[in-house]
């Protein structure tokens, strides 16, 4: 199953600096040394299996996004599931930004009319902390009016920090197929382990794609926390030609076990009572797999909404 992916924005606002976070294992301060995109790369990420992403990064220079509205306008924008357009919170140009952005709704609307609009504020690392909240609500406020009669969905981010897993997290959760019975699962497996919590993420990228919270956690950002700390480490270990397989931390207050779950996941479980032996948790981790893994076949081979 495909599903058409479009990343779209101005020439040096990010867009492949973050593509290559998140898809192809680079870490922040490597993407420097990326190039700028000629015209359109195209990539097929698989994720969950049988769910394909086609993703297409378009190139952002002036050229080429009046070429995109001109002789391209019905290969780009036909048949696309997910719209992400990347603005520069520090551009110079930011009404050309929103006319370039308005230009890609009205393709949109007549080429792709179903498709979901994702538009991420990007590089609040050069925002001063204090202001980041306030400027941010208000680009947001712009946004989702000059995108009427669509609906657009939000976001700020930077490559330095969490909120660029925030973000894709949200973004590929709305694309993956059968995820209530997915998430109903979780809700059943984290009572019989009588876990806090459980996370389910994405085998490449880390990225949650289902999560079941039964105590309340007074960190909002823990997931998109925990899939870059993980991300970073698998990394360090693949480096030393080691393969990361399973981790458990624990201290006095908590007991955490990250274990491989499904051949295209890896599962978190959490736990408020530090004094559950280990082995009773990872029989029941492996117990699940199975169930999981037939729930993952049905749902990756399910027919999408929009096809």
């Amino acid at each position: 199953m495909k599903k058409k992916v479009l990343l779209m924005g101005k020439s040096g606002s990010g867009k492949t600096s973050m593509r290559s976070i998140i898809f192809a294992n680079y870490i922040a301060r490597d993407t420097r040394r990326l190039g700028a995109t000629i015209d359109v790369e195209h990539s097929h990420v698989r994720f969950l299996g049988n769910l394909v992403l086609n993703l297409w990064d378009c190139g952002g220079q002036e050229a080429f996004m009046e070429n995109y509205f001109a002789s391209q306008r019905d290969n780009i924008f036909r048949n696309v599931e997910v719209l992400i357009y990347v603005f520069d919170v520090e551009s110079r140009e930011m009404e050309k930004d929103m006319h370039y952005y308005q230009s890609c709704l009205e393709a949109i609307l007549q080429n792709s009319p179903d498709a979901r609009i994702f538009c991420l504020v990007h590089k609040m690392d050069l925002i001063a902390e204090e202001q980041r909240e306030e400027i941010f609500r208000e680009r947001e406020e712009d946004l989702k009016r000059l995108s009427k009669p669509l609906e657009c969905t939000c976001f700020r981010t930077s490559i330095w920090d969490e909120t660029l897993y925030k973000a894709w997290s949200s973004i590929v959760y709305k694309l993956i197929p059968n995820v209530k019975a997915l998430e109903s699962s979780l809700k059943q497996f984290a009572a019989i382990v009588d876990a806090d919590e459980v996370l389910l993420f994405e085998r490449a990228t880390f990225l949650v794609v289902s999560h079941c919270q039964r105590r309340p956690h007074r960190d909002a950002h823990r997931f998109e926390k925990v899939s870059n700390i993980i991300k970073q480490f698998k990394l360090s270990c693949s480096k030393l030609a080691a393969q990361f397989q399973s981790m458990e931390v624990r201290n006095s207050v908590f007991a955490a076990f990250i274990d491989g779950f499904t051949s295209n996941t890896y599962v978190m479980v959490e736990m408020s009572d530090p004094k559950i032996p280990s082995e009773a948790t990872l029989i029941n981790i492996r117990n699940a797999r199975k169930h999981f893994e037939k729930l993952e076949k049905v749902s990756s081979s399910a027919p999408s909404q929009y096809q």
